[in-house]
């Protein structure tokens, strides 16, 4: 029986869930729950000056956002620091790793001398087979002993195999001359205690990977599988930055942009799946594979961003679009509905998602639904009021006082009223969006009596017939 899959987010704790961190969360994500798997979550908060608590909370929040849960307990790669000295100093014992005793001066001497001579400037300790009888009195770090000759292979899913050679891996620090474990070393040892079985990261990291591979064969451990997937790059082909406008998960969210569409497009940017564009989570979880990963950078490209999150939104329940927006209006620092608000929202979902992009798009086209009577008129709404007799308002409300409330009737209702003063529906539209809406472009007139009903339909044509 196969071993269940284990994946892990990595998070350091510096800034908001940067989108291109958001998007490894999502593969890790995908990867575990498409296979049954656990899905981990590490802040990697081992730099102690740049790590905060509120950047914590702001991963924790993007991730929440974006729906992406994880098991068990936050980890705290801080708070493990004890165990990683543990095995930096089991591997001291064993003879696979040393103290060493050079001073950053000698090491940048020697730097500086293999630089003036055209050498490498790889540096290699005299510490590595000195006899302990001769180690002075002195602060040391302890430094693994890196292979010195052969190769080593990463066998990765997505860049291939990797081939680096082990004359061009140092003897890297696994304690500071402090005590405190370095990065690499804390990494390989949480990835080995959570069972970590696939490593599924950024390819910046690809170099890390042959000498953390280093601590997993001096321990006995077995090897993770690999997948270092190509970066994020803005629409110039350059590696996404702040020149991009938002990076943040959370910004996204502030933007109106619906969850679902948002992992929908970050798991196509660098991933496919035959021509498939619109998926579902269900779907991104069955189809999702190493093998769908290209090597070459993703482009972000809001426009299909936009598009995706449109098709989510019409493809949305109603009552989740309205906790969905309700949220985003926290998210955005915009003033919460009330109640009535949130049900005139959500009953009127079926005339407002299908052509709305983003939240803000979905919550213009519903304003006819929040507004509170007397409806004020933009500029263009009064220009449409100017061109219609007071009169014709007036005789609406006994003509639609007795109707059945149904579009149908509506429909049939409205017509006739406009083929008795002689003229097309089309001309009654505009003042009559103007009157129940207050904007000149709007929902259907009909979906918008649906919505609001008869008395307050009939209310707001009073307002302006008087």
């Amino acid at each position: 029986m196969s071993q269940p899959v284990v994946t892990r987010f990595a998070p350091s704790p510096t800034g908001f869930l940067h989108i291109g961190g958001a998007r490894t969360a999502l593969f890790n994500w995908l990867y575990a729950r498409g296979r049954g798997g656990k899905f981990l979550l590490r802040i990697e908060d081992t730099d102690r000056e740049r790590s905060t608590p509120e950047a914590t909370a702001a991963i924790l929040q993007g991730m929440a956002w974006l729906g992406l849960d994880h098991d068990g307990e936050v980890i705290s790669q801080f708070a493990r620091a004890d165990r990683h000295a543990e095995v930096a100093n089991q591997l001291l014992a064993e003879g696979k790793a040393y103290k060493c005793f050079a001073t950053q001066e000698e090491i940048a001497a020697f730097r500086d001398q293999a630089k003036a001579e055209g050498k490498s400037t790889l540096y290699r300790s005299p510490w590595r087979d000195a006899d302990p009888a001769t180690h002075p009195d002195a602060p040391f770090v302890v430094r693994i002993k890196a292979p010195q000759d052969g190769e080593t292979v990463i066998r990765d899913e997505v860049q291939g195999e990797v081939t680096i050679k082990n004359q061009q891996l140092d003897d890297m620090i696994l304690l500071r001359s402090d005590g405190t474990p370095v990065y690499m070393l804390a990494v390989v040892v949480d990835d080995h205690d959570m069972g970590v079985t696939h490593v599924i990261r950024g390819d910046d990291h690809l170099n890390n990977a042959a000498r953390q591979m280093m601590i997993y064969t001096a321990m006995g451990w077995p090897l993770p599988v690999y997948a270092h997937i190509p970066l994020i790059h803005g629409a110039d082909g350059k590696k996404l930055s702040k020149r991009h406008g938002a990076l943040g998960a959370q910004e996204y969210q502030a933007m109106g942009y619906p969850a679902a569409g948002m992992r929908n497009y970050l798991a196509r940017l660098g991933w496919s799946h035959g021509d498939d564009e619109f998926f579902t989570d269900a779907q991104a979880k069955e189809w999702f594979n190493f093998d769908g990963i290209g090597k070459s950078p993703a482009r972000f490209d809001t426009k299909k961003l936009e598009n995706l999150c449109g098709q989510h939104i019409a493809q949305s329940e109603d009552a989740a679009l309205r906790q969905e927006i309700v949220a985003y209006l926290v998210a955005a620092n915009q003033p919460a509905l009330t109640d009535a608000q949130a049900e005139n929202l959500e009953k009127a979902m079926f005339c407002l998602k299908d052509r709305a992009k983003t939240f803000p798009e979905l919550l213009e086209k519903a304003h006819f639904a929040l507004v509170s009577r007397p409806v004020e008129t933009d500029a263009k709404a009064e220009k449409a009021l100017r061109n219609v007799s007071d009169g014709i308002l007036s005789e609406l409300t006994p003509h639609l006082q007795n109707v059945s409330w149904t579009r149908t009737e509506l429909e049939a209702s409205l017509n006739a009223f406009a083929e008795e003063h002689e003229t097309k529906f089309g001309k009654l539209a505009a003042p009559l969006r103007a009157v129940l809406a207050g904007r000149a472009v709007t929902p259907s007139v009909f979906d918008m009596m649906m919505v609001l009903g008869r008395d307050e339909t009939l209310a707001r044509i009073n307002d302006k017939a008087g």
